[in-house]
């Protein structure tokens, strides 16, 4: 089986830890609880025909980027760049990390990941700004940890990106 570590990567209170234990274990809470450090876990998926256990690198959410954070970045085939749809600065703050990285580490396989879309009416990302990523070559997906809505999509979509390489 072919294993893939993918760091998820974003400011605080993005909703990564919550997409990860959506796609994992299917739950949700509206209880927040600040990641310290790195927490991962792991989950199979079957993938055009390829098992892929992917090894979720859920990873503390700072507003700077901290160099401790490059150890938790070494060996990582993806990156989950987890934006809140209902804070503009997170989405700049996710695409910062991610220069940042591929500065360091070089670059890889990348999906937008804009979280929150079950408040789509208090979004301040809007329409504009995602037909301009996807013109500069970007996948975006609109995911809402909540109700689960795009998790399994943008999970499997980095994984096939990953495979494909």
């Amino acid at each position: 089986m072919i294993q893939k570590k993918v760091c998820m990567l974003g400011s605080f209170s993005v909703g990564k830890t919550s997409l990860v234990r959506r796609f994992v274990e299917t739950i949700f809470t509206d209880a927040y609880l600040t990641t310290v450090g790195v927490k991962i876990d792991k989950k199979q998926l079957r993938v055009d025909d390829q098992d892929v256990m992917l090894m979720l690198w859920d990873l503390y959410g700072e507003d700077e980027f901290q160099k401790m954070r490059m150890s938790y970045l070494r060996g990582a085939s993806g990156f989950l760049l987890v934006a809140d749809g209902t804070r503009r600065a997170t989405l700049d703050k996710a695409l910062a990390l991610k220069t940042e990285a591929d500065k360091a580490l070089g670059p890889v396989h990348s999906v937008i990941v804009l979280n929150k879309c079950d408040l789509i009416d208090k979004w301040e990302i809007d329409a504009e700004k995602e037909k301009e990523l996807c013109g500069s070559g970007w996948n975006i997906v609109r995911t809402s940890a909540k109700t689960g809505q795009g998790v399994e999509e943008v999970f499997t979509q980095l994984a096939r990106a990953m495979l494909a390489k």
